[in-house]
């Protein structure tokens, strides 16, 4: 089966008090929040010509960072990797590579060393983060590819951060909530001083996000999220 028509099958249930979030169920059983149908196409649009404007505005960084990928490190330029999207809907990511060819099975060793609590792995210090990488994720332009995401439906522009399988696997069945919309570019998390948050208050964010999500909250966190991402790098 296609990796983008598969899904998670995990069962969930949503607090009472989120329930009025909740319209109905898709294959997997993981609950998709749906919109109003003009609002929803809207939020597509401003997708959609926020990506193409992205690739446009980034590309003058992002052929160089190539340059420097290949260069510098043996291995491809481009990391693909399957993450979970809305409803549990399994899709590639597109990222620069940043770390050294056979990164994920070297994570085994370094799980002792995991510095975030809960189903994701976050490590300051990763060793397996290239020299280049490393400059590419002070400003975030190993994630300039997912723009393709974007413009394939898979990603919005704002949104929680897309999953892993095997941490969705591990969520906690409120935890789960964070699927009821596409995973974003940038997202609350990432403007709230990520690097000093755990996982449950990473989550608590997403769903905060979910339950105010529109258009005028996605522009003003986009704005907050180029701030960042010039004065205040790596989310500090």
């Amino acid at each position: 089966m296609h990796s983008q028509d598969r899904r998670l099958a995990i069962r969930t249930q949503v607090p009472q008090k989120d329930q009025e979030l909740v319209r109905h169920f898709v294959p997997g059983r993981i609950p998709v929040l749906l919109r109003q149908a003009n609002a929803e196409k809207l939020h597509r649009a401003m997708d959609v010509l926020g990506a193409i404007v992205g690739l446009i505005l980034f590309a003058p960084l992002l052929i160089p960072s190539m340059i420097l990928v290949k260069a510098t490190s043996k291995g491809p330029v481009f990391f693909t990797q399957i993450r979970v999207g809305r409803g549990g809907k399994l899709f590639r990511m597109y990222k620069l590579r940043t770390m050294v060819p056979g990164a994920e099975k070297l994570q085994k060793d370094l799980m002792a060393l995991n510095e975030q609590n809960g189903a994701a792995f976050k490590m300051k210090n990763d060793p397996r983060v290239t020299s280049v990488g490393k400059w590419l994720r002070r400003f975030s332009l190993d994630e300039v590819p997912q723009f393709l995401n974007v413009l394939r439906g898979e990603m919005s522009l704002v949104g929680p951060r897309p999953p892993l399988p095997r941490e969705v696997k591990s969520y906690k069945r409120w935890q789960l909530q964070r699927l009821m919309v596409k995973p974003g570019l940038t997202g609350l998390w990432q403007i709230s001083g990520r690097n000093r948050l755990d996982f449950d208050d990473w989550v608590r964010l997403d769903i905060r996000y979910i339950k105010q999500r529109n258009l005028r909250f996605d522009i003003a966190i986009m704005l907050r999220t180029f701030k960042v991402l010039f004065l205040k790098p790596n989310g500090q």
